[in-house]
């Protein structure tokens, strides 16, 4: 897939991994334009509306059959295949990646942490395990990198209930709140009574920092330039955090996502 192209998926997906990205050295910046290529195109497919269930289907299929040799024709796959083939992936983390990705056409609600945790773990801790192969790092790094993946995914969930409530989701876990197990985060409700709502959230941030400092125990496995990216990804999801922590209904408003100049500022 032509870099441009790539550049392009990679800035439009998402503002604060492109631009943090940008601090990588050319060579893994472009590995990571290729796993990030990867894994939008799968996962644009479930959050489309209407999902494109099919085009999933024969996305992974056609990832498959690469796997085993037979090209598909298909930049994103194939330039991913060879990544895969020369950092080492574990087979096993794609497919979890895509069983994660397949969950989103059928499954909704998540009641306890385990569950969620089991969606996670295909959906972005693989992600980390991925990006510590890229970078070179040792395999003590994988457990920190799982935990980042986790990390950044968890706040995503909290960040995005009022966006994942419009597609009929849940993914924050309401085991011990005594809910419904199809309930799902509504602004009304939440503006009735914000102090029921600051705790909900109050309790998932609180998980998603327990994980987010272990993650960060990491960082050390980094060299310096690959950590200035990877660092101020984690910063600013850090930023992202505590302004939702001072303000819970604010998720209903709008995203909360750093400007570009934050980003920056903070990376150098």
């Amino acid at each position: 897939m032509p870099d441009s192209v790539q550049t392009a998926v990679f800035k439009e997906g998402s503002t604060t991994y492109f631009n943090s990205s940008l601090f990588f050295a050319p060579s893994i910046l472009e590995e990571v334009k290729i796993l990030y290529g990867f894994v939008r195109v799968a996962d644009d497919f479930v959050d489309s509306t209407p999902q494109d269930a099919k085009g999933f289907l024969r996305f992974a299929h056609r990832y498959r059959q690469a796997l085993a040799g037979h090209l598909s024709g298909d930049p994103i796959i194939d330039s991913y295949v060879a990544l895969a083939d020369r950092r080492g992936f574990d087979p096993a983390w794609t497919e979890a990646f895509l069983s994660a990705m397949e969950s989103d056409l059928h499954k909704h609600y998540y009641a306890s942490e385990a569950e969620t945790l089991r969606y996670v773990y295909g959906s972005a801790e693989v992600i980390g395990l991925f990006m510590s192969r890229i970078m070179g790092l040792p395999a003590d790094a994988e457990e920190p990198a799982r935990l980042l993946g986790r990390a950044m995914q968890y706040i995503n969930f909290i960040r995005d209930v009022n966006e994942d409530r419009k597609l009929g989701r849940r993914y924050l876990p309401i085991e011990g709140t005594g809910l419904a197990e199809d309930w799902v985060p509504d602004p009304e409700e939440a503006a009735k009574q914000p102090e029921a709502w600051a705790s909900f959230i109050h309790t998932h941030l609180d998980r998603y920092r327990t994980w987010q400092t272990e993650a960060e125990k990491g960082y050390a496995y980094i060299p310096r330039r690959s950590r200035a990216a990877v660092k101020t990804a984690g910063d600013m999801y850090n930023w992202t955090g505590s302004v939702i922590q001072k303000d819970p209904l604010v998720v209903f408003n709008r995203k909360v996502k750093p400007k570009k100049s934050l980003i920056m500022a903070t990376a150098i």
